[in-house]
């Protein structure tokens, strides 16, 4: 049976940059060139946060390990400018800024290692990193080393290993087949299995987008995405919050079939990542899923509250905001 309710959280989208080093066939996040890369710059990004609303999120994403990307010359040039050396030094001094503006960070940068994990963990509630899927020499993937499965699995493990509250998922529809998404959902189920820190499992849709390889490949049909659901309801372990993403999907199906979060909305910003799709405004998302009511939590899960799973430097603001049930108070 599903939820009598359904979990979001409100948050600001911050990207930090848009220098990749891969090169996805679906991707238009990814800078070209020099003319269209950015890195946002601390004045930016300030003048974000001062209006945050609502929110108690700040949403980092960032292109994979800029410093070896086809622009790494553009965004090392950045970096030293703002008296930084790396993407991860710079990120960090952000999510403290976040955190003096009453943000919770949750950063999903890529691949990182496990020092670089270290690094954030303290300035983090939690973090993330899409799997997509475990299958190996897809077309989209064949100019981006980041997304071997095994290099994604790796960091998702060691994450678990230094008790980081985990954002994961599966990507539809970019050549993968059934047996590949059933594949993805058991390798997820095994990391949780060893280390019980992964808090959400995103089934997000390919949606085609002009000025990319993938341009003229359809999106996954919508019963596609309902049976991915219904299958990664049977795989995952029931403490596993499936999201479905509601300005990509029609959520409410899916939530009937097992879904219980719909990750974050923001008032403030745009879905960098498909900007073409606005995130619906809480009135009409409370349409959208009724009878389901809308329940708000922080980006760190109430179970990982509970457990204490935080830092010092997070603690004053986890204790402002969650209820007594780990939930933000209303």
């Amino acid at each position: 049976m599903p939820h009598k309710y359904v979990t979001f959280s409100r948050n600001i989208f911050i990207p930090v940059t848009n220098v990749c080093r891969n090169a996805c066939d679906y991707c238009v996040f990814r800078a070209r060139s020099r003319e269209d890369a950015y890195v946002t710059s601390v004045r930016d990004f300030l003048n974000v946060v001062r209006h945050k609303g609502a929110a108690t999120e700040a949403l980092f994403t960032a292109g994979e390990n800029p410093e070896r990307a086809y622009l790494s010359s553009f965004f090392k040039d950045r970096i030293i400018e703002a008296g930084f050396t790396s993407l991860v030094a710079y990120t960090k001094e952000l999510c403290k800024l976040a955190i003096q503006h009453g943000l919770l960070p949750h950063c999903n940068l890529g691949v990182l290692s496990k020092e670089e994990l270290e690094e954030l963990r303290d300035v983090n509630a939690s973090m993330g990193l899409m799997l997509e899927t475990t299958a190996a020499e897809l077309d989209a993937h064949k100019n981006s080393p980041g997304k071997d499965p095994a290099v994604r699995l790796k960091m998702i493990e060691e994450a678990g290993e230094l008790k980081i509250p985990f954002t994961t998922g599966l990507l539809v529809g970019i050549g993968e087949d059934k047996e590949d998404r059933i594949r993805s959902l058991e390798a997820i189920k095994s990391v949780h299995e060893r280390y019980e820190h992964i808090q959400e499992v995103i089934v997000q849709p390919f949606l085609p987008k002009p000025s990319t390889a993938m341009w003229n490949r359809k999106p996954p049909r919508f019963e596609e995405l309902k049976e991915v659901v219904r299958v990664a309801k049977e795989i995952l372990p029931e403490e596993i919050a499936i999201q479905v993403p509601p300005n990509l999907t029609l959520p409410k199906e899916l939530i009937e079939l097992g879904a219980s979060d719909l990750g974050g909305i923001s008032e403030r910003t745009i879905d960098y990542i498909n900007p073409e799709s606005p995130w619906p405004r809480e009135a009409e998302l409370r349409s959208k899923v009724a009878p389901f009511e809308l329940m708000e939590r922080l980006p760190i899960y109430p179970r990982f509250i509970k457990k204490g799973w935080y830092s010092e430097e997070l603690k004053p603001l986890i204790e402002r905001y969650a209820d007594e049930d780990g939930f933000r108070v209303r």
